[in-house]
């Protein structure tokens, strides 16, 4: 089965015009749920980068979109937003083969969101404003937000659309250029939004697209002296690389990193609701979400039976043909995360870990299928529990006090997100403060808006990504005082 994109059979999208890559290479894309090449895409290399930071530099200066006051900018982002929706079957549909994304999550989540995330990030386009100060000389004191320069967005292969519109729509909301790496796994996405940004009416060059691996054009990019800041969501591993470098350069960074959240579930919690939180968070994008909870902190009271219950109805989860509207956990993205999620679970057997259910592959038509699997009694400095295993796999620990409940959430160098399951309300709010999390979340989980901001502490990384507090990451700030004498 071959892809073939109106505009070009997956070019790279520089200056607002389709290319190959100046080489001629080109890199495969598999389906997940197959194991079968699906099409072929364009791979940048150094001068492909290049080409594509040169024509964001020379839009930016021009002024074509930072000119603009924001309230145009924002109703060219409305129109992207509409134009998602449009287009929603399709895309969701491409998400879906690309990625091996459950085709009913891949509309109700990754193409609802990232519809949201250009309409939030529209409405909020002509809302930056600067303040006056009140200063003791004769002056007048203000302050202007004024748009980065060429930014450029590097996003990951677990939610390539969604990840994507936090980067670029506060990006051009507030009146930057972009040029735009996605995961050499999961292209597809990228290349479709590309076609709709230009039918949106996003001149020529605000938005650049180049696909390819990422030590050559991921690094390429990185290293450019033309780009002005690096937004990137991936491993901490590859972000403390990002970061150093960017660093180096003295360049503002946005790296939202890996994550390995604790749910933690009180004996007054409700366990009917609970059990499906704690399933929906580690089975969620089947495991790949750096905001999963895959550590279960359990108190005693309740350990047994909420383990028991975990027993019988993990195996229940739908699993298979991500096509399937019935399905619920489709293939990981390729054979390389499925073999760590092995490795890790080997790793636990030996380590005298109780694998309550699941623990193995899956073989449905040569895809990347693994079995919801919860694991027990493994000590809290196990690489299984410390580690991000990114998979369908959960860690259920016991706890006997609030404060122990605490410090094994806080145990991990990780600092994403996490869960409190509680009928208590000063307990939730008790907990929450004390948790070392960008976001917690409290009976339920994964609840994501793009108006309530969201990153990391520790290993998770630094700055946020949606809200007001994303828009002004994509801006500096320039203080003008005007002589009144």
């Amino acid at each position: 089965m071959t892809t073939t994109f109106e505009t070009g059979p997956g070019q790279l999208f520089i200056g607002g015009q389709w290319r190959e890559a100046v080489d001629g290479a080109r890199t495969e894309v598999t389906d997940p749920a197959t194991g079968q090449v699906i099409t072929t895409v364009a791979e940048a290399g150094a001068a492909d980068v290049d080409a594509a930071v040169r024509a964001a530099r020379e839009t930016f200066d021009a002024g074509e979109w930072a000119g603009l006051s924001g309230r145009e900018r924002g109703r060219v982002l409305h129109r992207v937003a509409e134009l998602i929706r449009e287009n929603a079957e399709e895309i969701a549909a491409l998400e879906s083969l690309d990625v091996g994304k459950p085709i009913t999550l891949a509309r109700a989540v990754d193409v609802t969101n990232a519809a949201n995330d250009y309409e939030h990030f529209a409405a909020l386009a002509h809302s930056l404003d600067g303040a006056v100060r009140d200063v003791p000389m004769n002056a007048l004191a203000y302050t202007r937000r004024e748009a980065i320069g060429v930014v450029a967005a590097i996003t990951p292969f677990n939610f390539p659309l969604i990840l994507a519109g936090s980067k670029i729509g506060p990006a051009l909301a507030a009146g930057n250029t972009v040029v735009h790496k996605p995961a050499d796994e999961t292209p597809l996405s990228a290349l479709r939004m590309a076609r709709l940004f230009k039918e949106a009416g996003v001149p020529d060059g605000v938005v650049n697209v180049v696909t390819g691996a990422g030590p050559v054009a991921g690094e390429a990019l990185l290293r450019h002296p033309g780009v002005d800041k690096v937004a990137f969501t991936g491993s901490t591993a590859v972000g403390r690389h990002v970061t150093s470098t960017a660093g180096e350069a003295l360049k503002p960074v946005t790296v939202e990193l890996g994550g390995n959240a604790a749910h933690l579930v009180f004996e007054d919690a409700d366990l009917e609701n609970a059990v499906g939180a704690v399933i929906k968070a580690f089975v969620f994008n089947t495991g790949q979400f750096c905001m999963g909870g895959p550590r279960l902190l359990v108190a005693r009271p309740v350990y047994a039976t909420l383990l028991g219950i975990l027993a019988e109805a993990v195996p229940g989860v739908p699993v298979g043909d991500p096509r399937d509207p019935a399905t619920v956990v489709g293939p990981m993205a390729g054979e390389k995360h499925l073999r760590k999620v092995e490795e890790y679970v080997d790793l636990a057997r030996k380590e005298g870990g109780r694998i309550v259910c699941g623990g193995e592959r899956l073989d449905l038509g040569g895809g990347f299928y693994y079995k919801p699997t919860v694991v027990a009694d493994l000590p809290n400095d196990s690489r299984v529990i410390q580690d991000e295993i990114f998979g369908p796999v959960l860690t259920v620990q016991p706890f006997d006090s609030e404060d122990e409940a605490v410090a094994l959430a806080n145990s991990t160098p990780y600092g994403l997100a996490a869960g409190v399951q509680t009928g208590s309300l000063a307990r939730a709010h008790r907990v929450a403060a004390r948790l070392q999390a960008g976001i917690v979340w409290v009976n339920d989980w994964a609840m994501l808006d793009p108006a309530v901001p969201f990153g990391g502490v520790k290993a998770s990384g630094f700055g946020r990504e949606y809200g007001p507090e994303a828009l002004a990451a994509y801006t500096k700030v320039k203080s003008v005082v005007v002589s009144l004498d």
